[in-house]
């Protein structure tokens, strides 16, 4: 399995697939396992990279505090041990922002999709960020990521959600680490970020209101932002229907591009 290091911590990636690289970035404490569906629907003819942020599943933990501008750090290091030119930025929440701050430091982004992610951390509630902690208890700690529908009618989903995040998810310090680099996020002049973007938000995200995420896609040049039924992760409640929109929307911009 292989490794990227940046200042001494180890940082756990994989890839499948071929094709152009398409890269997804996790949100606050997430394992792997949140980018199971994208993963499933890009890979074959994109080679998909799913990376642990520090603090997260295989990757080293160290100790906080954490900010957006070394996580975007971590992410070169992976993308420059891969070998990856340019890559298709898919980031949620935290990762959305790396993937925000990453695109304007350095030359490997070619598109940027962003699910529930705003470009200021005071957008974020925090007392709702700190309630999807698997520590608060399984049950209590999905009802802000998922709709009370969703959680009664994919009992089977939502079961192997929770025993992918008892071996994946980040917790307690680190987990703390990761929420306070959301909320302190400041991003980069948004005119400066000219990739094509695509902004997603769920209508009833406790953690990032609808209204920062529309601003945040009115305000990137060639942004623009998509409602999406759901909470902090409806993203995964809905990836079907939004997968098949990431893979239109990667379709467009690799074709263009040849």
């Amino acid at each position: 399995m292989p490794t990227a290091t940046n200042d001494g911590v180890s940082l756990h990636y994989e890839t499948t697939g071929d094709g152009p690289t398409v890269v997804f970035v996790g949100d606050v404490s997430y394992g792997a396992w949140l980018w199971g569906w994208h993963h499933d629907a890009v890979a074959g003819p994109y080679e998909a990279l799913v990376w642990d942020l520090r603090g997260t599943g295989e990757s080293d933990a160290p100790a906080g505090p954490y900010d957006v501008g070394t996580l975007a750090a971590d992410l070169e290091a992976v993308l420059a041990d891969h070998g990856v030119r340019s890559g298709h930025l898919v980031g949620a929440g935290l990762g959305g922002m790396v993937a925000l701050q990453y695109a304007h430091e350095y030359a490997r982004a070619r598109t940027l999709t962003l699910y529930n992610t705003t470009a200021s951390g005071s957008d974020v509630d925090a007392d709702a960020l700190d309630s999807l902690a698997l520590g608060n208890g399984p049950e209590q700690s999905l009802d802000g990521a998922f709709s009370p529908q969703f959680r009664e009618n994919a009992t089977a989903v939502v079961d192997r959600i929770t025993d992918w995040r008892q071996t994946e998810d980040a917790t307690g310090d680190a987990f703390a680490a990761q929420a306070t680099a959301m909320t302190d996020f400041s991003a980069p002049p948004l005119y400066e970020v000219t990739e094509p973007a695509e902004v997603y938000y769920g209508v009833d995200d406790t953690v990032v209101p609808g209204d920062a995420a529309e601003r945040l896609g009115a305000d990137l040049p060639r942004g623009e932002a998509t409602a999406v039924e759901g909470r902090h992760l409806s993203f995964v409640e809905h990836s079907r229907a939004v997968t098949d929109r990431l893979v239109a929307f990667l379709d467009e911009h690799t074709e263009s591009e040849r």
